[in-house]
């Protein structure tokens, strides 16, 4: 008795402590006011919550940690979209994980979220309970309901990831310490989790407050649209498909929603409700063009620059994310790449699939701002005045341009971005309720379609045809959302719930091959692109976009531009006679200007890119080196230009593309069990996922 007493004060010092020191650091982070709070160290949470001052304050630090790094560092690829560009597979979790390879055993499981979420769970559950205790108020009932959508959120992070897990509503110190599922939760059915978060979140949203009342300046606080938001899609996860077997058992799982259909019917009324309430709302829409930015550009590059009251309208929430103790590495690993310079050596941890970016319709202003094809890199070694350019790149270094680093406001440190973590933006809310229209009614409504239609209205591919059927609407949805989120980490449990991974992951796999033999769709993919020279501004908040680029068809300029001088004296007349196939080619030239070709399908080390950037002044050092993972920037694209088989990270022996994945049993995580700090170590009451 004494010892589990004294484990459960151990637990709520070890909880709540951080809980509010960090408080004083975060919320509101663009209020230097709020960051010279005083931080609060006492155990003793009857003190914290005797005002309505110190409460709020503790609710606001239950925001802390509700986005552990695992989720983009590791289950933010794998997608179908962003991929890791780690150096190999052996003994990398980056690697392995985005390819769908577990193991419970090793450190190749991703660990973190589950203790990250119970520990958020533990703060939410006192707060709830604290909050209770306190008179009825307007303000009080407030922070109550923003508490419980809090812990929605991380039952919603738990269950996706793992499935069933143990379900856990009181705080520690109100829990039987000689009762063994105090300290020992079995795993609860998720379906029951979900009935309960999604009620809290119904009988709350009333309560929140709006965007622009005291103390919710910005969306770094959930709303009241922000709460009917996550209600929409926590409820379209408890109707959806996931991978399912008999609770606390080894019983292989099956991919399926739950049994009863009733409730999944008003599961998809709940979230259609929701969504709509959002939108008939009117506090929210999606950024639209301006300063000759389209309106996606216009999205991102203010997000990047912190202009929160520019993007509040969209991103309906995010986590706050700035300065010195409450910086996250968001961002610092989904980015073009930099070698040296004014953002320093950066290596780009993340690359997009080249069949994602050329998945684009033409005039889709969403593919340069979501890819880049090109890395911040050095054009003489790096030497002290060096010119630092954005230089071309070739399929396999694609690489995520959302949160760029020369977008951003200057770090504090090099694994700190200052960049808010978002979590919902307008753009799903329209997706979402798109998608439960078509479902509640059997195929496309007039609303369903508008809704869409926003979305892709502001991309700029409003003409594209909306299929009438009910599956091959949803079939353009889930495209859909892969065009507008990603990097965002939310695709991958996206496509679960919607029961299209296997089929995506399939069809991915079919469509790498057929772009490296150059059949099928891609039988006349351009192989040579010739890029325009472009110096990097080597400034934060460089508005720069894309590298200026022609698809060369023609067999005659072909020819012409493949001939590439290795003698430099030969250059300037090479660089005369690329500036008259760019003017054939419609683009305008000054006498500054330089191009160079690249041969797609080649590595970027290939002896034809790197001879080519000569030309424009690489020097013999600069021209082969790239801040992304070898395995995929030095391999080619195309079979034929890797000796007629596919490079190993298309297929290869054993680490090819999504290598791991089997169905029915890696659609989910298998619960740590390698060393104390692990689930199943240290709770012998917890069962394995099947198949693990």
């Amino acid at each position: 008795m004494k010892n589990a007493n004294n484990k459960l004060r151990l637990l709520k010092r070890l909880i709540i402590i951080p809980s509010l020191i960090v408080a004083t650091q975060m919320i509101n982070s663009c209020s230097d006011d709020f960051l010279d709070q005083p931080a609060y160290d006492a155990a003793d949470t009857e003190s914290v919550f005797a005002d309505l001052v110190t409460a709020d304050i503790f609710v606001q630090g239950c925001y802390r940690s509700l986005v552990p790094t695992e989720m983009y560092y590791q289950l933010g690829a794998g997608d179908t979209v962003i991929h890791s560009s780690e150096d190999g597979s052996t003994n990398n979790s980056k690697y392995n994980i985005c390819n769908y390879q577990y193991d419970a055993y090793t450190p190749n499981t991703v660990t973190g979220i589950y203790a990250a979420m119970y520990a958020s769970i533990e703060r939410t559950n006192i707060a709830i309970s604290r909050l209770g205790q306190m008179p009825a108020s307007e303000k009080r009932d407030a922070l109550l309901a923003e508490v419980k959508a809090i812990r929605a959120y991380c039952y919603y992070n738990l269950i996706r990831v793992y499935g069933d897990v143990p379900a856990i509503w009181t705080q520690l110190l109100e829990l039987d310490p000689n009762d063994p599922n105090t300290l020992y939760p079995k795993r609860a059915s998720r379906d029951e989790i979900y009935d309960r978060i999604i009620a809290d979140l119904q009988e709350s949203v009333n309560a929140m407050p709006s965007l622009g009342q005291p103390g919710f300046p910005t969306t770094e606080r959930l709303t009241k649209p922000g709460v009917n938001a996550l209600l929409a899609r926590i409820a379209l996860y408890a109707a959806g498909y996931s991978l399912r077997w008999p609770l606390n058992s080894s019983t292989p799982g099956t991919m399926s929603r739950r049994p009863d259909n009733a409730r999944v019917q008003q599961l998809y009324q709940i979230a259609d409700n929701a969504a709509a309430a959002v939108i008939n709302g009117g506090g929210h829409s999606l950024m639209q063009a301006s300063g000759g930015k389209s309106g996606f550009e216009n999205l991102w590059f203010n997000f990047c620059r912190r202009n929160l009251s520019a993007v509040n309208n969209e991103i309906i929430w995010q986590i706050a994310q700035y300065g010195q103790n409450t910086n996250s590495a968001f961002g610092v690993y989904a980015h073009p790449g930099t070698r040296g310079g004014t953002y320093g050596s950066r290596k780009a941890l993340q690359f997009v699939l080249p069949t994602y970016y050329l998945s684009f319709a033409p005039g889709d202003t969403r593919r340069d701002v979501s890819c880049t094809s090109y890395s911040i890199y050095f054009l003489n070694n790096g030497n002290a005045g060096d010119t630092f350019v954005d230089v071309g790149t070739t399929f396999s270094c694609i690489m995520p341009g959302k949160f760029r680093i020369s977008w951003c406001v200057e770090p504090q440190a090099a694994d700190a971005r200052n960049l808010n973590i978002p979590l919902i933006r307008y753009a799903d809310v329209l997706l979402m309720y798109a998608e439960t229209q078509n479902y509640l009614n059997g195929g496309p409504t007039a609303q369903g379609i508008a809704a869409l239609m926003q979305v892709r209205n502001r991309a700029g591919i409003g003409s594209m045809p909306v299929p009438s059927g009910q599956a091959a609407f949803e079939q353009a949805l889930v495209q859909e959302r892969k065009w507008e989120f990603a990097g965002e980490f939310n695709l991958r449990t996206d496509l679960i719930r919607m029961n299209k991974l296997e089929s995506e992951i399939n069809a991915t796999r079919q469509a790498m091959k057929n772009l490296s033999d150059k059949t099928g769709a891609y039988a006349n993919t351009p192989a040579i692109r010739l890029y325009k020279f472009h110096k990097n501004a080597q400034v934060y908040g460089d508005p720069f976009l894309a590298v200026t680029y022609i698809n060369i068809t023609d067999p005659a300029q072909i020819a012409t531009v493949s001939a590439i001088p290795t003698n430099s004296a030969n250059y300037a007349a090479y660089q005369t006679t690329l500036k008259s196939i760019a003017l054939a080619n419609g683009q305008t030239s000054t006498t500054d200007d330089k191009w160079y070709p690249v041969n797609m399908f080649q590595a970027y080390t290939s002896t034809f890119n790197a001879n080519a950037r000569r030309t424009v002044g690489f020097s013999t050092g600069a021209v082969n080196t790239l801040q992304i993972g070898n395995i995929i920037y030095t391999k080619p694209t195309g079979s034929a230009e890797n000796g007629g088989t596919y490079p190993n990270w298309i297929q290869g022996g054993g680490d090819g593309l999504f290598y791991g994945f089997v169905p029915n049993k890696t659609e989910l995580l298998p619960f740590a069990a390698q060393s104390a700090g692990h689930p199943m170590v240290d709770n012998p009451n917890l069962t394995q996922l099947p198949g693990y």
